[in-house]
């Protein structure tokens, strides 16, 4: 067989040739801009132009620091175009962590929205590898204190739309980074290839999967800074689907509103994406039913919001599971066909589960006893290996503990039921999910101990009806007679954290339980919680 090398730059190519007329949606700060991906494909060959006259080369890292919009999806395939690293980078880490892995990654250049400035401006005496910062915006430079800074719209003009990619000589060569939200300590970066990300889109397409498609009219919500919106940016080009993005700031009526008036087909986001979309519907109406899918992931989806659009809205829920170790995509769940015809309450079970692998991966769960029972009780670590699973963190040490005898151990505790479909249960590490988003409890509980007035502090979380859990912090005071209060405690944590990993409440308690070795027993703190939140 003929060995052709995967890449990026061949799936725009694509769009370029077979679907020049069809539509790119894209909401920015001050319009809607209507492109095709004609004019994509031109000006993120002027794009690749621009990034080689300031010097960016092979293997190097750009970084993106912006919303969905059209200009973030010309960078997805102009960098990888010229052979190097599209790096991603989550606009919600905190100045810590954007420093760290702005660091980390080496990266060269900088593309940042305008509305996120003052962010990057923070910390630019921080990030010395950064030589140029790309304003992507849609009128002049606006003041800023970063130096050396382009227009994105300025470097575009006058440069060679007929630019050729740079052909890929190993498929296996970096093209994408993107990094944990930081689970535990600092964030991990995930390389991505050119393989991964061409195999990843292909299975996005697959009817048991995504079935992203030609005849789509798809809305990534999940960010575009997040796993890269789960790689349907590149699916979607890849096969010529129809793009609709938010843009800067949306809420729940700007995304039903982009529903009903582009007629989207199919969207992608976490659970309190869609639990906003549905109070938003219930007290305005939209015309809807263009949607043949909602695609949600991140965390559990509750039974509720997955029965209120199937069955209020009649729009299929599909739940997914990935992380960015995996690209994303490692399960769906949707009903096999003999499934169809069981009772509504046990088809909604299924919904709520995590799925089954998606062809081109294997997965398996594993206790201390070897391989779990598929009866959908005995429980173990989730374990995943595949072509777009990372085998390795990006330059970090931390890699020994995920990855070894060619598994990626996830850290997430699961069933499997006799169909294959994988249900999570449980975290190994107590780690608290908001939005979609990891926190650490142990980090918070190290800083919060890093006061000088507090002895002992344990971090569980609380279940939330829109952000599905939340941190709650328990402390006890070095001296019970010191007055000190929550708002002190927050302004020590604010300075290491983002606002939204602060903790909900802070409790003030004489003792946390602990076990017989002197660790923290948050199941006992949980049981002792239970009239808090409940």
């Amino acid at each position: 067989m003929m060995n052709v090398q995967l890449s990026i730059g061949s799936m725009l190519e694509r769009a370029e040739k077979y679907f020049p007329k069809k539509e790119i949606v894209s909401r920015t700060q001050k319009k809607i801009h209507r492109l095709t991906y004609e004019e994509i494909g031109r000006r993120t060959r002027q794009l690749a132009h621009a990034l080689k006259e300031l010097g960016v080369a092979k293997g190097e890292r750009v970084g993106t620091f912006a919303w969905n919009h059209h200009r973030h999806l010309e960078a997805y395939f102009a960098i990888p175009g010229i052979n190097a690293v599209l790096h991603t980078i989550n606009i919600r880490l905190s100045a810590e962590h954007l420093t760290y892995i702005i660091n980390h990654a080496e990266d060269k250049v900088l593309l940042i929205d305008e509305d996120l400035l003052p962010l990057i401006e923070k910390i630019k005496d921080d990030i010395p590898t950064v030589k140029a910062f790309i304003i992507m915006g849609d009128g002049a430079l606006p003041n800023t204190s970063l130096s050396p800074i382009y227009s994105y719209e300025e470097l575009l003009q006058g440069k060679d739309d007929f630019f050729s990619f740079e052909p890929v000589s190993d498929e296996n060569d970096p093209a994408g980074l993107c990094y944990t939200s930081a689970t535990t300590g600092n964030p991990k970066g995930v390389l991505y290839t050119h393989r991964s990300t061409v195999l990843h889109s292909m299975a996005l397409g697959l009817a048991d999967s995504m079935a992203v498609s030609e005849k789509d009219r798809a809305m990534p919500v999940v960010p575009m800074f997040h796993v890269n919106a789960w790689g349907l940016p590149f699916a979607s080009t890849w096969f010529g689907t129809t793009q609709v993005f938010p843009g800067p700031q949306f809420n729940p009526k700007v995304l039903a509103e982009l529903i009903e008036k582009e007629k989207v087909t199919l969207t992608a986001g976490v659970p309190t994406i869609w639990l906003g979309l549905l109070k938003e519907l219930e007290e305005t109406s939209y015309d809807i039913s263009s949607l043949r899918a909602v695609v949600c992931g991140g965390s559990a989806a509750p039974d509720f919001l997955i029965e209120a659009f199937e069955e209020k809205y009649d729009v299929p829920f599909l739940h997914a599971y990935g992380m960015t170790e995996t690209s994303p995509l490692v399960t769906v769940s949707s009903l096999k066909s003999y499934q169809q015809s069981i009772p509504p309450s046990e088809k909604l079970e299924i919904r709520a589960k995590q799925g089954i692998v998606v062809p081109g991966l294997e997965v398996k769960v594993v206790n201390d006893k070897g391989e779990v029972k598929r009866d959908g009780e005995d429980m173990g670590e989730l374990l995943i290996r595949g072509p777009w699973i990372a085998d390795k963190y990006y330059k970090d040490e931390r890699s020994k503990e995920a990855f070894h005898n060619g598994w990626l151990h996830t850290g997430d505790v699961a069933t499997m039921d006799e169909e294959g479909f994988i249900k999570l249960v449980d975290r190994t590490k107590d780690l608290i999910k908001s939005g979609g988003e990891w926190i650490s409890s142990v980090d918070l509980e190290n800083a919060l101990m890093a006061h000088d007035a507090i002895f002992e502090a344990a971090v569980v979380a609380i279940p939330h009806p829109k952000w599905q859990e939340r941190p709650l912090a328990c402390v006890v005071l070095k001296n019970p007679d010191e007055k000190i209060t929550k708002e002190e405690l927050y302004d020590f944590l604010k300075a290491r954290f983002a606002n939204w990993m602060l903790p909900d409440d802070i409790l003030f308690m004489e003792e946390i339980p602990k076990t017989s070795v002197g660790k923290f027993l948050k199941r006992a703190l949980r049981d002792q919680l239970k009239d808090y939140y409940q």
